[in-house]
């Protein structure tokens, strides 16, 4: 095949010199291997393109359809099956567009139109999964959904629910994703930003946990956790520690996190993405102290403040101070499972 030319830091990462983006892959999987770290595979872009992720679907650009898309999906299944560092594929980075003024949407119903990211969620699940039945399946939303008695037709604003680019995971509930056999590998996965990223409606004045909840969270995807439809897993969420609204909404949606057990992954590592920060600095080495701190809490932990992680085997980490996942059930530590409402 044709491999993008990845970039790197050669001073730093000598080893890497010569070779091709697949084989830096491989050797970043056998190194999480060896620490008990484990990978979840996201397509960000159908292309190689750093801003691929603003087109809103999973076809169109440069030609590439959606068998295109379901076949690249099964290709690097296939070449992992044996390997279960890797544990999850989330299908798409937030799919989106607006119906009311974008030729191209993501759209959620029971159809099966090209655009309908249900129907190609349905369809690539299956194909990864007759590959590779114990990934789990990570399905993000999309941006607008129309309200009551509204078709995809409309071009009025005022006709839709709208929020985050793959946020928007209100089609669930009359919609659900169906794998069939496969049903337990579902995870929704919504992403959340505060106002530093965009200046949401709900970010009004004097907005409180709970205003944020009934404005954003419930309608859009907390419902999901707390009806027991499925797995939640908030895929993105991060940001700035400013002081101010962006630091309050951050520290409203980590103590939600912690009081119902949500699973999360948080944004982002690297210091490069520019509306949210990193956990380390420009150097990749120097940590942010200041929000790993905030962070802390909500990262799982035993009741000794151990980490955990979800290796059968190997503990998380080098420095003999974290655990595996047998070992913490072993210790008969509780599941982490949302609270019971």
């Amino acid at each position: 095949g044709i491999y993008p030319k990845p970039n790197i830091n050669y001073y730093v990462n000598p080893e890497l010199e010569g070779k091709n983006s697949l084989e830096v892959f491989d050797i970043v999987v056998q190194i999480c291997k060896e620490v008990g770290l484990k990978i979840m595979l996201d397509i960000h872009s159908i292309k190689t393109d750093a801003m691929g992720h603003i087109y809103p679907v999973w076809y169109g650009l440069d030609k590439f359809t959606p068998e295109d898309f379901y076949k690249a999906c099964e290709w690097i299944t296939n070449r992992y099956k044996n390997d279960d560092t890797i544990i999850a594929f989330d299908l798409k980075n937030e799919p989106h567009g607006k119906p009311w003024q974008d030729t191209t949407f993501a759209k959620w119903d029971n159809s099966t139109d090209i655009n309908n990211w249900k129907y190609a969620a349905e369809t690539c699940a299956k194909r990864i999964l007759n590959i590779n039945p114990n990934l789990l399946i990570v399905i993000e939303g999309i941006e607008a959904y129309p309200k009551d008695d509204v078709t995809w037709t409309s071009k009025s604003y005022s006709d839709y629910y709208s929020t985050w680019w793959g946020g928007n995971l209100r089609g669930v509930k009359k919609y659900p994703i169906n794998l069939g056999k496969y049903q337990n590998k579902v995870v929704y996965s919504p992403h959340d930003y505060g106002p530093s990223v965009y200046q949401q409606p709900w970010f009004y004045p004097g907005f409180t946990k709970e205003s944020l909840l009934q404005d954003c969270w419930r309608p859009n995807w907390a419902y999901i956790m707390e009806e027991n439809i499925a797995p939640l897993l908030i895929g993105e969420w991060g940001g700035y520690l400013d002081g101010a609204d962006n630091e309050k909404w951050m520290r409203y949606l980590r103590d939600y996190i912690i009081e119902n057990h949500i699973h999360h992954t948080f944004w982002c590592f690297n210091a490069n993405s520019g509306d949210t920060g990193g956990m380390v600095g420009y150097d990749f080495t120097t940590w942010d102290e200041k929000k790993y701190s905030f962070l802390k809490p909500a990262l799982w932990q035993d009741s000794q403040g151990r980490f955990v992680g979800l290796d059968h085997k190997r503990p998380l980490g080098t420095n003999g101070k974290n655990i595996n996942i047998t070992i913490y059930y072993n210790n008969n530590e509780p599941a982490p499972v949302p609270a019971a409402k």
